[in-house]
């Protein structure tokens, strides 16, 4: 056991008072030598500088080593007080030279790492003095036991950050922000990652890895960083700073910062938590929310009140591309997109974003709404605004039912039957002669005149509707064929529609009917096809498929070709059978009776895998509940 002289009194150097004096002016290494190594006894100023000399050229892990050994030695026997004095004073040189590389510790350049690696090292060789001189009795222990190198260190680390920090807030350099909250929040928010990135790439290399030193200073500056971020927080923000401080919070610094490249996965992010406490994290968020919807039904409402006006104040749209043009839908668009984009950057509760996709809904009323009253009104302008909105209707609907976006599954059903209540609005008004012009010729069909051929009643309706169609010429491509679409299927729901009001006397009609249905199907099907409309095969198909009902006479033929009908179109109804049957002669009560009770039985055995969209149940036949009741007779 090392014996130890208790005769020289603890001396100790103020590590603060220190540091704060060399904030103020640079010490250099000779300074240092003076001040802590000047002896009370007189020595020769030749030999003074000699050893100064070599101790400023001899690298501090070597100096601690020395000193430890020195240490040793002079406790293992009886010392001196003036001996103890001497290297009492050594120790704390080398402590002020210690603590002097840990402050540089952001100065040093990539050459003089080593000086720091070195004091990182003396740190770890007196840590593990302390422990064992800490086996040995207290009076029995040097005066200067434990140095507390660690925690002193990390009191060192702890309040350079907070001094770093403080530093950067008070900087006025920044100033392409609109706000002092915001260029203040930045510039802390930058002082942090770029410290913590010069850690991660220099200063950790220079520590041992189970000190884990990225982690302690992430810490540090977790903690100043928050601290002051809830001074901002508890003061009275306007919104767009609080929108600012929840970017960072919620975004900023947690996605870019502690996720960077360099930090992802080496930060435990976990024992950081929040910049905020939860509390002060809500009444910022609800005050952000609240102002935004406030925002977004004032631009939206804004958007269209400008369309309103133009609209009623007798504008044509404008001409982009030959085709009509309205930047509604645009804007729309942009105040829903730009104000979802903020929302997932600033908000915590992505769910909540339904408080800003909902104004889309209401909006979406209101456009309807407009566009009914201006149709009604029938104003001069009228056609080309549909037209432009028309191209409107086509942009909202590819924004809100992408897969991609914000909207809920219930919101973007919801806007879409609004959606198409507003299309369905624009086609009535641009189709409105067209439905005149089908009544007109349709009224001629199953006519002798028809039947023998003399009278062209298709070729008569195509040729009068292309001339009708040529209005729609600068109207949108796409809005273009999608009213064609609707057009062909309203000439083939209208032909079927007057068919089931008719009434054959002999099967030389039936057969005559369907060979004349088939030719005006495919005249109908050429028609469109060769004005740009792509329409779905089934147009053509369910006009063959009836003229067959009408043309086969076995009873069996009749209930396959029914049965196959019934398969491509679900919504084919027995009643719809039924009066399909009704057309026919030659087919018995008993006939018709089992034709609709092996359909009954057997439709749903094999249910085809492309079905049709609903086309029979547009088919009204106001008669049809009295003929079944015949039929059942």
């Amino acid at each position: 056991m090392l014996l130890l002289q208790q005769t020289t009194p603890k001396r100790t150097v103020d590590i603060t008072t220190v540091i704060g004096s060399l904030q103020q002016r640079p010490l250099l290494s000779k300074d240092l030598s003076v001040l802590w190594h000047q002896s009370e006894e007189e020595l020769d100023r030749e030999e003074q500088e000699e050893q100064e000399e070599q101790e400023e050229q001899e690298e501090l892990e070597e100096i601690s080593r020395r000193l430890i050994l020195q240490e040793e030695l002079l406790f293992s026997h009886n010392s001196s007080s003036e001996d103890e004095d001497q290297l009492l004073r050594e120790f704390e040189a080398l402590k002020l030279k210690i603590w002097m590389a840990i402050h540089n510790t952001f100065t040093w350049s990539s050459g003089q790492l080593d000086v720091l690696r070195s004091a990182v090292a003396s740190i770890q060789q007196q840590e593990a003095q302390d422990q064992r001189w800490t086996c040995r009795p207290e009076d029995r222990r040097p005066v200067w036991r434990p140095l507390h190198c660690v925690r002193t260190h990390n009191t060192l680390l702890q309040n350079m950050v907070a001094s770093r920090l403080t530093r950067a807030a008070e900087d006025e350099s920044t100033h392409s922000l609109s706000s002092p909250m915001k260029r203040q929040v930045c510039r802390l928010g930058k002082r942090v990652k770029d410290d913590l990135l010069t850690v991660a790439r220099t200063v950790e290399a220079c520590y041992p890895p189970h000190v884990d030193i990225l982690n302690i200073y992430a810490g540090f500056y977790h903690q100043r960083f928050s601290a002051r971020l809830t001074e901002l927080a508890a003061s009275a923000l306007e919104t767009e700073d609080c929108s600012y401080l929840l970017l960072w919070v919620n975004d900023l610094y947690p996605q870019t910062v502690l996720k960077h490249q360099e930090l992802d996965g080496k930060i435990k992010t976990a024992c950081l938590g929040s910049l905020l406490r939860n509390q002060h994290l809500e009444l910022l968020e609800d005050q952000y929310l609240s102002h935004r919807e406030d925002q977004v039904k004032l631009w939206l409402r804004t958007a269209l009140k400008i369309e309103e006006d133009s609209w009623w104040s007798g504008d044509t749209p404008e001409l982009i591309d030959n085709y009509y043009y309205s930047p509604l839908a645009a804007d729309v668009i942009q105040v829903i997109t730009s104000s979802v984009t903020e929302f997932h950057h600033v908000i915590r509760d992505q769910s909540r974003i339904q408080r800003i996709t909902s104004h889309l809904e209401s909006f979406l009323d209101s456009y309807e709404c407009s566009m009914k009253e201006l149709v009604r009104s029938n104003h001069g302008n009228v056609d080309s605004v549909v037209k432009a909105q028309l191209v409107c209707e086509q942009q909202l609907r590819k924004y809100i039912t992408d897969p991609t976006g914000s909207l809920s599954g219930q919101q973007q059903r919801r806007c879409v039957v609004t959606l198409s209540a507003l299309r369905h609005c624009g086609y009535m008004c641009l189709t409105r002669p067209i439905h005149t012009l089908l009544k007109v010729c349709y009224s001629h069909l199953w006519t002798p005149v028809w039947l023998d051929g003399e009278l062209p009643v298709v070729d008569s309706l195509l040729n009068s509707l292309s001339r009708q169609l040529m209005s729609l010429t600068d109207l949108n491509a796409p809005c273009r064929e999608s009213l064609l679409s609707v057009v062909h299927q309203e000439v083939v729901l209208q032909y079927m529609k007057r068919m089931m009001k008719t009434k054959m006397k002999s099967r030389e009609q039936q057969v005559g009917g369907a060979q004349r249905m088939k030719d005006d199907a495919q005249k109908i099907n050429d028609f469109f096809r060769d004005g740009g409309c792509s329409a779905p095969p089934w147009l053509g198909d369910v006009l063959c498929g009836v003229a067959e009902v009408l043309r086969l006479q076995e009873p069996g033929d009749v209930q396959l070709e029914l049965l196959s009908l019934a398969r491509t179109f679900p919504d084919l109804s027995d009643a719809h059978v039924s009066a399909l049957l009704s057309l026919r002669t030659g087919l018995s009560a008993a006939d018709v009776r089992a034709i609709r009770r092996s359909l009954e039985e057997n439709r749903l055995l094999e249910v085809s895998t492309s079905h049709s969209p609903p086309f029979f149940s547009k088919v009204k036949v106001k008669w049809i509940n009295n003929k079944i009741n015949q039929i059942r007779l």
